[in-house]
């Protein structure tokens, strides 16, 4: 028998045990403590914000973006249709109206050219323009965020960046070089959730360079409570703060996050060099755009069957190695029927043939090799 081999699991070490175990020591365990703010500014600094403000989710962060991009009830928020419905989420919150951009099939982000061609008809058109456009960084993608950003500025509209699935991932090249993802736009999330590249079991992070929207954030977090004697608040807020606990794990894990980065790079350069020469379809290796390759993910070949990516999803269950279908793009899921999309083929090509093979940062060579095994034998009986 084989040991199952798991698509993204968290890496805990011994680091991360002794930091826990000082918070739980300290009584310090809920929102209230040292780690909290240490890890912000930590982060903040890692990632070159400004501000970074601790919240209990990915999606918390992106919920308080867009609640201070001052997004109201029939607003209009531009994102990103092939997605992880929490970045649809933050907006339905607010319930904002969606309008779901379908991705380029060379990069598997946001399709700028489609978004600049919808607004200029809807402003010709003397129709609904949106407040928010959200960026999101697909799998740990840089998308094409200076474009996005360069539009926004055209029609005043707020950038926010989903960046829970890409901490670490970079521009390299082009006016962003440098920057991380989640620091370019007015606002950035990030994601600390179990599978991400780093974790604090659950959790995310808000960043922004502008010290206002930062202690409005922290404000919202915190139930928009005021420092009164008494129980006094000023609007209403949210129970969206780290805990102390959660945190201390963070900071483990952050310095540890280069090293966790370098190895997922390493994992998809080997599966990258197995696969060259069949006709599966690696992740996007775009010029100026250096990935974290959060989840490794490819892409089946149509001319295998409407049903291939099935069929090797479960060629790979029965030897105990698991994988993932993408995600079903916004438009297809049942509560956003009715929502405006752009476009739409891509996104639904993309889920359709996408399946994500197991990347853990702890992931051996020989396992790697099991995998890599497995799906070539798989290109091999598929294509006789």
């Amino acid at each position: 028998m084989t040991e199952r081999i798991p698509l993204a699991i968290p890496n805990i070490g011994d680091r991360e045990i002794e930091l826990v175990n000082e918070a739980v020591r300290s009584g310090f365990v809920s929102s209230v403590g040292r780690f909290v703010s240490e890890f912000e500014t930590q982060f903040a600094e890692y990632v070159g914000a400004k501000y970074a403000v601790a919240c209990a989710s990915g999606t918390a962060a992106l919920h308080i973006a867009m609640r201070l991009a001052g997004v109201q009830p029939g607003d209009l928020v531009a994102v990103s249709d092939f997605t992880f419905m929490a970045s649809s989420n933050a907006a339905s919150y607010q319930f904002a109206e969606l309008l779901l951009v379908d991705s380029e099939p060379e990069s598997w982000s946001m399709d700028v050219v489609k978004l600049r061609a919808e607004l200029e008809r809807r402003k010709a058109a003397g129709e609904k323009l949106p407040k928010v456009i959200e960026i999101v960084h697909i799998l740990g993608q840089p998308a094409d965020a200076h474009a996005v950003i360069e539009l926004a500025a055209e029609y005043g509209i707020t950038v926010i960046e989903d960046a829970a699935e890409a901490l670490g991932a970079v521009w390299t090249e082009g006016p962003l070089a440098g920057k991380h993802v989640g620091t370019v736009g007015q606002m950035g999330a990030y994601s600390f959730n179990g599978n991400k590249i780093i974790t604090t079991g659950g959790g995310g992070m808000f960043t922004t360079d502008d010290e206002a929207l930062a202690q409005r954030a922290k404000h919202l977090s915190t139930q928009a409570r005021l420092p009164d004697r008494g129980y006094l608040h000023d609007e209403i807020g949210f129970n969206y703060r780290l805990t102390n606990v959660a945190a201390a794990l963070g900071i483990a894990q952050l310095e540890r996050l280069d090293e966790f980065v370098a190895t997922k790079r390493a994992i998809a350069r080997r599966y990258n060099e197995a696969f060259a020469g069949t006709d599966i379809q690696t992740p996007p290796d775009l010029p100026g755009k250096e990935s974290t390759y959060w989840l490794y993910s490819i892409q089946v070949p149509a001319s295998r069957g409407e049903h291939a990516r099935d069929e090797l999803q479960d060629f790979l269950a029965e030897v105990d190695i698991e994988s993932r279908s993408l995600w079903r793009p916004l438009h297809m899921q049942p509560p956003l029927k009715a929502e405006a999309v752009i476009g739409g083929e891509v996104g639904e090509d993309l889920f359709a043939r996408g399946l994500s093979l197991p990347c853990s940062t702890d992931l051996t060579e020989s396992d790697q090799d099991r995998v890599i095994k497995r799906v070539l034998e798989w290109i091999q009986l598929a294509g006789e």
